[in-house]
């Protein structure tokens, strides 16, 4: 974990807080929002920090889509929910990108078991975990068979991933002015 610029904590605020009021409103995030992210990310490391903070940003939306973009195609997440951590990684960059990735990770696994107890899904969602991974060992894509594995499918359990990241980024910004060195 590193301590971040002023400018970058006040933009990745910005971004967490708006990313999740849209997500939690109107469960989608918006691109203008991912978008300007990314831009904001890759132009204020590159005016900070050079070209060495150019390669950082890249690495941390390059590290957010690596780690992301799988779970959108298996259908766990949004596209909106993808973009958003790449925004959040050029922001941060790889290393402190993880560190929210694991953040947030925590975060959104409490807050699904809390809101699988209220719903009584519990069993059933143990039961679909296994489930996704003999179907993802066999190479084949869970939701094809079971309909509420699929974040858009109505059936679908679903949490604002939105909201979680936004979360998860402010939780780390609160750690890195406690533990970060300066």
């Amino acid at each position: 974990m590193s301590y971040l610029p002023l400018i970058l904590q006040i933009v990745l605020a910005v971004v967490a807080i708006l990313a999740a009021v849209y997500d939690y409103r109107f469960r989608r995030i918006p691109n203008w929002l991912t978008l300007s992210g990314v831009l904001l990310g890759l132009g204020l490391n590159s005016f900070l920090f050079g070209w060495g903070g150019l390669r950082t940003a890249g690495l941390g939306l390059g590290l957010a889509f690596l780690v992301y973009f799988p779970l959108y195609l298996l259908r766990g997440m949004g596209a909106g929910d993808v973009k958003l951590m790449g925004a959040v990684g050029s922001l941060v960059g790889a290393a402190n990108g993880f560190g929210i990735f694991i953040i947030r990770n925590i975060l959104g696994g409490v807050i699904a078991i809390i809101l699988l107890f209220g719903r009584g899904r519990f069993g059933k969602t143990f039961r679909n975990v296994g489930y996704m991974l003999t179907e993802m060992i066999a190479l084949r894509a869970p939701y094809l068979k079971r309909e509420e594995l699929d974040v858009k499918s109505p059936k679908a359990v679903t949490l604002p991933h939105g909201v979680v990241i936004g979360l998860g980024s402010l939780v780390f910004l609160v750690a890195a002015a406690i533990w970060a060195p300066r």
